[in-house]
């Protein structure tokens, strides 16, 4: 693997919540949103992040970025550690460190026009460019994105879902950052423009040789982006592989059942072929259970996988996996 232009090491962020009020003190419990993760980013790689609703997905995003604060590991951003960094100290980093939003209309302020929303960026990093020179390159990303430089004074309503979020592509992408972090970018729009947004990523990636964490639950996605996968569940990471490899042959029981989860276009084939059903409910994030926390819905689970928690192992192949069982089961898991 090349020298990693990102590098995250026990990555930790709690939540505490209010529990209720006693007589004289107020009850409080804490939450785990991210814990203990760990992963490396290539340049010009796509890292895939995949799990069930409420797994820590966007959270550890937000962490990367420096929108909420971890509770403790590092992030090491072409070798500097970003965590406990001034907003002064960040201002440069956030420009290399770029967000696409999952909502195309709600991230788009609709009073302003796609020329004023593309140009924000431009304004707050590289204040001493003119207005022609703002506009030029506002049009020059328009153009790169699919869209008009004519539209460069329309407004979001007169646009489509897709439209949308091509500007707010263009938009993360005008301070020619060097990551990019797509919070499930395609998660609101319909199938057919969810392949063309996909597709304009890839180009612009190889393009502008871009980083890009590419965060979903629709693995038909990921696998046609990425080129590793890492798996999350309630907080923590099962699984991190090759794209390919990981659909071929998962090395966990949860990224198994993500994987089966996925319905085949074929009506026949969907239906013909054999399940093995993810049962049970997300444990309270609250109270996760001892040991590997997805042992409680694991149709592999005994007893020893409540001692303790699995560490995430790396296998000679490359894989790494957190599962104590992984040698007994892995003819199993194979699809």
């Amino acid at each position: 693997m090349r020298a990693p232009i990102l590098k995250v090491e026990d990555l930790s962020v709690h939540f505490r919540i209010d529990a209720g009020e006693g007589l004289f003190r107020h009850d409080y419990q804490t939450i785990k949103a991210v814990d203990r993760v760990s992963f490396e980013l290539a340049p010009a790689e796509t890292l895939g992040v995949v799990g069930e609703s409420g797994c820590g997905k966007s959270t550890l995003a937000r962490a990367i970025l420096g929108l909420v604060a971890p509770a403790g590991g590092r992030i090491a951003w072409l070798g500097d550690n970003l965590v406990g960094k001034t907003e002064d100290e960040m201002r440069e980093k956030r420009r290399q460190l770029q967000l696409i939003f999952q909502d195309p209309y709600g991230s788009l302020d609709p009073r302003m026009t796609v020329g004023q929303i593309v140009g924000e960026p431009l304004k707050n990093f590289f204040p001493s460019m003119s207005k022609m020179q703002v506009r030029e390159r506002v049009s020059g990303m328009l153009k790169m994105v699919g869209l008009a430089p004519e539209q460069i004074n329309r407004y979001p309503h007169e646009f489509s879902g897709g439209q949308c979020q091509r500007i707010g592509i263009a938009r993360a992408l005008v301070v020619n950052p060097r990551l990019v972090v797509c919070d499930e970018p395609v998660s609101a729009l319909d199938v057919s423009i969810q392949a063309q947004i996909v597709n304009l990523l890839k180009e612009l990636q190889k393009k502008l040789q871009l980083s890009l964490i590419f965060i979903a639950h629709d693995l038909s996605v990921v696998r046609h982006v990425s080129d590793r996968v890492l798996v999350m569940y309630m907080g923590k990471v099962m699984e991190i592989n090759d794209s390919e490899r990981i659909y071929r042959n998962p090395a966990h029981p949860y990224t198994r059942a993500l994987i089966e989860s996925v319905p085949i276009p074929d009506p026949k084939l969907e239906r013909e072929r054999a399940r093995r059903a993810l049962g049970g409910e997300l444990p309270s994030p609250t109270h996760p259970p001892s040991g590997c926390v997805f042992r409680t819905r694991c149709p592999f689970a005994q007893d020893k996988c409540a001692a303790a928690e699995p560490p995430l192992e790396e296998l000679e192949d490359g894989t790494r996996v957190a599962c104590v069982r992984y040698a007994e089961i892995k003819g199993e898991l194979e699809l």
